[in-house]
C-alpha cells in the first residue's frame, strides 16, 4: 500500500538555533494513526508544521532538508507556497496546537471552517451543509450558533473543535493533529478521539502530536518518540507503550497522572479565607440577538494554602470565573472579596496596589505576552514590579526551563516552554492566591508533573492559595483537595476531592468521571 506520508532523513533548522530535528523518518499508510510523542521542546510542533509546509511560520525561516519528501502522493521537498496551499486546501488538514492564534477574530466560524471549500468552488448551499456538519462531528453544540460567532466569543475548548472542524471539513487523505484535545474536558476529548478514530477507519491517515499519553493509547497504531530533535524509539503502539526500551520513553509512561495524591490530606483546620465570590452573575450577547449565561449565581471561597479544583465541560464558564477573580472582568452581578475586603467592585486604581496579590496563569500564553520582548525582559519586568529579590534565571530554573531561553521571544518557544515562561512570570510577585486556567494543558508528562510538584511544594512552604482551572482530572485529583464541578455556567457539585471522585452526586460529575481515559 502506497503511503500517504513517507519522509526519510528530515533535518530541520532556525538562523541562531540550529538543527531542531535531525534525521526524522516517518512513514504513515491510509487507515492507520501514527503518534509523534516526547517532551516539550523535543520538536514535536516543528515536525507537525513541517510535515504541512508551515515550518518557518510565524517566525525566523526555517532551512528544511530530507532525502525523500512525499504528501498524498506529491513530492514536497522543494514545492513552492502555491503547492503547499494546493495541499493543504484538499489532500492534508491541519490542527494547530494554539487555537487562539489561529483564528482570524475579525472573521466568523463558519467562514474559517469553509474557507478551503471556497477555494474549491464550492457552492454557498452545500459549503453551509459541510460546514455544520463539521462543526457537529467536532463536538461544538447548537452549530448553526457557533458558525455565526468569532473565536473571541468561543472558550478556548470551543476554538479548539472550531479548529478541528476547519481541518476534517475537506476530508483529507492526510489529517495532521497537533495536540487537538489540549484544551478539551474529559467528555469532549473522548468524543474528538472517537472522530479522529472513524476518520482514521474510513481511510484517513492521522498524524497525531500528542503529550496525552491515554489518547495515544487509545488512538495510535504506531508511537515515535522524540527527544532532542532525533527519533529515539519507533514501534506498535501497544509494544512502546507497555515495553518501552528507552530511558526518555520510560520517563514518559512513569510521569503519567494517575490520580494518587502527592501528599496526604492532614485533618481539617480553620484557614484564613482569602478570596470570597458570592452571586456571580455573567451574560455573553450572542450574534443576532439573544444572550448566554457564562455565570449564574456562582459562589467560591478561597483559603490560605487551600489548593481548589474548577472542573466542568469547554464553555461551562471556568475561564470566564478565573477573569472575574482576579478582576480581570467585572461580573454583572455579585461580588468578589479579597481578604474580606471588596476586589471586583473597585476601580483600578484603587485595586493597583493589592494586584500582585492574586496573579493569573492564562489558558493561552501566547497572546499575553508583549511578542517583541525576550523571555528575560518579561521576567524582569516582572520582578521590578514586584519587588521582588529572585533573579529571571532563578524562576526559569523554578519551571524547568534552561537559562538560554532568557535571550528567546516568546514565539520562538514550544508550547509548553511559553507555559511554564508565563507560570514564572506568576511566580514573580509572590502572589497570596495563583489562579491557574489550565496551566499544564500544554505540557508533556514529565515536565507537567515537574509543574505540578512545584505548585503543592509552593502552596505548602509560602501558604499560597491555589485555584487550579482544569479538564484533567487526574491533574486535579493529585493536587487539590477541594472541587467545584461546573455545567453551563453553574456548580453543579462541590466538595474534598476524594469524596467527589468516590461517590460523585451530580450525573455531568459521573459523567466527566466516566469519560476519562486511562493512562497506558
Amino acid at each position: 500500500m502506497s503511503a500517504v506520508l513517507d519522509v526519510a532523513d528530515l533535518t530541520v533548522s532556525f538562523p541562531g538555533v540550529g538543527e531542531v530535528l535531525r534525521g526524522v523518518d516517518l512513514r504513515l499508510e491510509p487507515g492507520r494513526c501514527l503518534a509523534v510523542v516526547g517532551e516539550s521542546g523535543a520538536g514535536k510542533s516543528v515536525l507537525a508544521r513541517s510535515v504541512v509546509g508551515l515550518a518557518g511560520e510565524g517566525g525566523a525561516p526555517a532551512h528544511v532538508d530530507a532525502t525523500r519528501f512525499v504528501v498524498a502522493g506529491q513530492d514536497v521537498m522543494r514545492a513552492d507556497e502555491r503547492t503547499w496551499r494546493g495541499l493543504r486546501g484538499s489532500a492534508v488538514g491541519f490542527v494547530l496546537q494554539d487555537a487562539l492564534q489561529s483564528l482570524d477574530p475579525l472573521r466568523t466560524v463558519g467562514a474559517e471552517v469553509g474557507e478551503s471549500l471556497q477555494v474549491r468552488g464550492m457552492g454557498r448551499a452545500e459549503r453551509r451543509r459541510r460546514v455544520l456538519t463539521a462543526l457537529g462531528q467536532a463536538g461544538l453544540d447548537e452549530p448553526e450558533v457557533r458558525a455565526a460567532q468569532r473565536s473571541g466569543e468561543l472558550s478556548g475548548g470551543m476554538r479548539q473543535r472550531a479548529l478541528i472542524a476547519s481541518a476534517v471539513v475537506g476530508e483529507p487523505a492526510l489529517l495532521v493533529a497537533d495536540e487537538p484535545t489540549t484544551a478539551l474536558d474529559a467528555t469532549v476529548a473522548r468524543g474528538v478521539l472517537e472522530l479522529l478514530g472513524r476518520l482514521r477507519d474510513g481511510g484517513t491517515a492521522v498524524l497525531l502530536v500528542s503529550h496525552d499519553l491515554g489518547a495515544v493509547a487509545r488512538l495510535a497504531d504506531d508511537v515515535v518518540v522524540l527527544d532532542a530533535g532525533r527519533v529515539v524509539e519507533a514501534g506498535p503502539a501497544h509494544e512502546v507503550l507497555r515495553r518501552p526500551t528507552h530511558a526518555v520513553t520510560r520517563a514518559l509512561l512513569d510521569a503519567v497522572p494517575r490520580g494518587a495524591r502527592r501528599r496526604p490530606v492532614g485533618p481539617a483546620r480553620p484557614r484564613e479565607e482569602v478570596l470570597r465570590a458570592t452571586g456571580l452573575h455573567h451574560r455573553y450577547r450572542l450574534p443576532g440577538g439573544g444572550a448566554v449565561d457564562a455565570l449564574a449565581d456562582v459562589d467560591l471561597v478561597v483559603h490560605r494554602g487551600e489548593a481548589l479544583g474548577v472542573v466542568g465541560e469547554s464553555g461551562s464558564g471556568k475561564s470566564t470565573l478565573a477573569r472575574m477573580l482576579v478582576a480581570a472582568e467585572r461580573p454583572a452581578a455579585g461580588t468578589v472579596e479579597l481578604f474580606g475586603e471588596p476586589w471586583s467592585g473597585l476601580p483600578e486604581r484603587r485595586r493597583r496596589g493589592r494586584r500582585h496579590l492574586v496573579r493569573l496563569v492564562p489558558q493561552d500564553p501566547l497572546g499575553s505576552f508583549d511578542p517583541r520582548w525576550s523571555a528575560g525582559r518579561i521576567l524582569r519586568t516582572a520582578l521590578q514590579v514586584s519587588g521582588s529579590s529572585r533573579t529571571p534565571a532563578e524562576l526559569l530554573d523554578l519551571v524547568r526551563l534552561p537559562e538560554p531561553v532568557l535571550g528567546r521571544r516568546p514565539r520562538s518557544l514550544s508550547g509548553g516552554q511559553r507555559q511554564r515562561l508565563a507560570i514564572a512570570r506568576a511566580l514573580a510577585a509572590e502572589p497570596a492566591v495563583l489562579v491557574l486556567d489550565e496551566p499544564v494543558s500544554a505540557l508533556d508528562v514529565t515536565v507537567q508533573a515537574a509543574i505540578l510538584e512545584l505548585l503543592v511544594d509552593l502552596q505548602e512552604r509560602t501558604g499560597t492559595a491555589l485555584v487550579l482551572i482544569s479538564h484533567d482530572l487526574a491533574v486535579v485529583r493529585q493536587v487539590c483537595e477541594t472541587v467545584t464541578v461546573m455545567q453551563a455556567g453553574r456548580v453543579v457539585e462541590r466538595g474534598p476531592v476524594v469524596e467527589v471522585w468516590r461517590e460523585p452526586q451530580a450525573p455531568f460529575t459521573r459523567a466527566l468521571l466516566e469519560a476519562v481515559a486511562p493512562a497506558p
